[in-house]
């Protein structure tokens, strides 16, 4: 890994020379795009993509950055609390969704209970948008399994020279919470810097019966941007950003969030040389670190039991990439990247009563969580598009994966259940798609993509902890097989206007299944006990296991109306179906049917939208997880935006407007919390929101 990173470091250095010496001596004040953004309305897109737009008339008050996918189609969330909340989408969670930022940066979380993943350690007011794709049909942005979700940040202006900013304010009556922002900029030709700050404040919200949920957090994020125009034709850029969660209240988990401190690194280059065969060469490396602290204080459970866990998860990467372009008709996309993620860390316990007795003296234990561990991968990869015609292009991929994992402080009992020398696996993955423009105002696609995911930390090395939905202690597996998604897709995107040529109907579908081979879940194992607690329920932990044969089919349908100029009716559906041939059942985490129906308009100075909620039953459940039925529900949401004088916009909102008491299947069950017994978490009631921002 250490070669990998000088070899990078090295050819860094070389493409800056390289750069220079074939630069023109004119002073220009272009600047080049780095691959922060992976959908561009290109021909030189991925297949089967889709865009979600963050701005004001989107946002109100998200607890961050997972709950800006709830107006996405195909996705939901998976709720703990109001602040560790992953995105799913099509039933794939967790390291299943390829989650980055800006085209490649990565901050794994140190929690095995994911109290911090990778949507907290970002402010949802910094995202300028969301890109998805849909399935595993590029190979060009590391190990995909289930999909790519690229978190873009928000760029400046770069010919919008001098000192700019903008300040913004919110505040969400359920819970008495209040956000803010700050960002100033500076732009000149040569170069650009871009600073901003966030300080969260949210308390405990209400459900719709009145029910108070523990749900609090503080958190407090900046970051600074600068980059630096090398030449006209390339351009570096570094972005450090830190963020910093206290007192977190985690509804659904057994302990608290004392603290999370996160840093993130990123360093950008990107040299274009147009009219050239090497047409552009891009390099990526990154670096980010969290440090966490968990305890169970504030829980029932810390009269017979203090326990405080403090861990740290470490991950960095790096990517290079060159665009070849052999001919108008071929674009080739070849490189490789690396990833390496590192944990480690232990939970300290203070026992006061054992066997139901009272002890003279508490004794104290020490307990490895990650057991100091570590997984690389290191890919290589070559992505070709061939336009058959102005109106067709042909996708074809091929992705080789060698991953390296390893245990370096084993405990005893893991030690002897395994063998556990260094482990290293192949995995090879590709895709073939075809994208035509069968007319202006129609386009269809389709994909084949084998997706190849090997499985993650907790699955191969937690030991006897609690790490699901469910309360059976967790046991790794460090000779887990790498999961396989064999998934195809079908999709049409089409609009229709009138004679004058205003669109009046925007409408788009997608079509997919997938074979899922050597899939992971955590199977009961009657010939072990628990560790901890051993005569509490239930007796049995359970280990992950590969289950040989399952399977997802589903959609995600969209039709939106245009009425007049401004106004429009929307609706859009997502399905998916899941089944596990193994033990007969869903697999886990499986999303039910949702429909969102909406009625809206949107002018230049004035928009506003009431968007009603239909979230079915979902009855089609792993019984092995811990789920249950789920019952459906109906939330109304008003949001109203309006541009009052120049530079200052102004949004408020009401949320669950009919003050619904509802819980989605998705989420958690509260865990060791003092007056409420393991049923899922309640969402929050009516919210009134309010949001201003001003800029300058």
């Amino acid at each position: 890994m250490k070669t990998f990173y000088s070899a990078l470091c090295c050819v860094l250095i070389s493409l800056v020379s390289f750069g220079q010496e074939n630069e023109t001596q004119k002073d220009s004040t272009k600047t080049i795009t780095l691959d922060e953004v992976i959908v561009t309305g290109k021909k030189t897109d991925p297949v089967l993509t889709s865009v979600s737009n963050s701005n004001a008339k989107t946002i109100v008050q998200p607890k961050n950055v997972a709950d800006l996918f709830n107006s996405i189609n195909g996705f939901s969330v998976i709720k703990r609390g109001n602040y560790a909340i992953d995105p799913s989408f099509r039933g794939a969670q967790y390291e299943q969704l390829n989650i980055q930022y800006d085209g490649g940066t990565k901050a794994m979380h140190a929690c095995p209970n994911r109290m911090d993943p990778i949507t907290t350690h970002i402010i949802p007011e910094e995202i300028d948008k969301i890109e998805i794709i849909k399935g595993p049909y590029t190979v060009r942005y590391g190990a995909t399994f289930g999909g790519v979700v690229n978190l873009v940040t928000q760029k400046p202006d770069y010919q919008d020279y001098g000192l700019h900013g903008k300040v913004s304010s919110g505040y969400e009556s359920n819970g008495n919470s209040l956000v803010s922002l700050g960002q100033i900029q500076y732009i000149k030709p040569k170069y650009d810097l871009v600073t901003n700050f966030g300080y969260r404040d949210f308390g405990n919200y209400e459900d719709g019966n009145a029910i108070e949920i523990p749900s609090a957090f503080r958190s407090t994020d900046y970051g600074v941007k600068f980059g630096y125009n090398l030449s006209e034709n390339q351009r570096i850029q570094a972005h450090w950003r830190q963020s910093f969660g206290r007192d977190v209240l985690h509804a659904g988990l057994p302990m608290d969030t004392e603290y999370d401190n996160s840093s993130i690194l990123a360093l950008d280059y990107k040299l274009e040389r147009d009219g050239k065969l090497l047409h552009a060469i891009s390099a990526k490396a990154y670096y980010s670190y969290v440090d966490h602290l968990m305890t169970n204080n504030l829980r029932p459970s810390s009269m017979m039991v203090e326990a405080a866990s403090a861990v740290d998860a470490t991950t960095l990467g790096g990517k290079l990439e060159l665009h070849i372009k052999p001919s108008k008709n071929w674009n080739i996309y070849t490189g490789l990247d690396a990833l390496r993620i590192a944990r480690d860390g232990g939970r300290t316990r203070l026992v006061k009563v054992m066997n139901g007795n009272l002890l003279p003296s508490p004794m104290e234990f020490n307990d490895k969580v990650w057991q100091d561990s570590y997984i690389t991968d290191i890919g290589v990869f070559s992505e070709a598009k061939y336009a058959l015609s102005n109106k067709t292009i042909i996708t074809g991929g091929v992705r080789y994966d060698q991953v390296v994992s390893e245990i370096k402080d084993p405990d005893t009992d893991f030690e002897q259940a395994y063998d556990l020398e260094k482990r290293t696996e192949h995995n090879l993955s590709g895709t073939v798609s075809i994208k035509t423009l069968v007319s202006d105002k129609f386009s269809f696609e389709a994909a084949y993509g084998r997706g190849v995911r090997s499985a993650n930390m907790i699955e191969r090395f937690i030991n006897h902890f609690n790490v699901g939905q469910d309360p059976y202690e967790y046991i790794g597996n460090p000779n887990l097989k790498a999961e396989v998604n064999n998934q195809f897709e079908i999709g049409f995107k089409g609009i229709a206007t009138n004679n004058r040529g205003i669109t009046k109907l925007n409408y788009q579908a997608s079509f997919y299944y997938s074979l899922l081979e050597n899939y992971i879940v955590g199977i009961v194992d009657e010939t072990q006990t628990r560790k901890f607690m051993p005569m509490s329920e239930p007796r049995n932990p359970k280990v992950f296991r590969n289950l040989d044969e399952a399977y997802k089919t589903g959609f995600e349908l969209m039709a939106q109306f245009f009425v007049l100029k401004d106004y429009y009716v929307k609706g859009e559906t997502a399905y998916v179906y899941a089944k596990n041939k193994d033990l007969s059942e869903s697999l886990p985490l499986t999303p039910p049917l949702t429909t969102r129906l909406a009625i809206g308009m949107e002018k230049e100075r004035f928009w506003a939208n009431i968007q009603y909620n239909i979230v079915s039953h979902q009855s089609n459940i792993s019984r092995s997880f811990g789920e249950t039925y789920t019952e459906g529900y109906q939330t109304l949401d008003f949001r109203l935006g309006v541009i009052p004088i120049k530079n200052t916009t102004l949004g408020v909102a009401v949320l669950n407007a009919f003050d619904e008491a509802y819980n989605n299947h998705l989420n958690f069950s509260f865990t060791n919390q003092s007056d409420f017994t393991r049923v899922p978490i309640t969402d929050p009631g009516r919210n009134f929101s309010i949001f201003l921002q001003y800029k300058f």
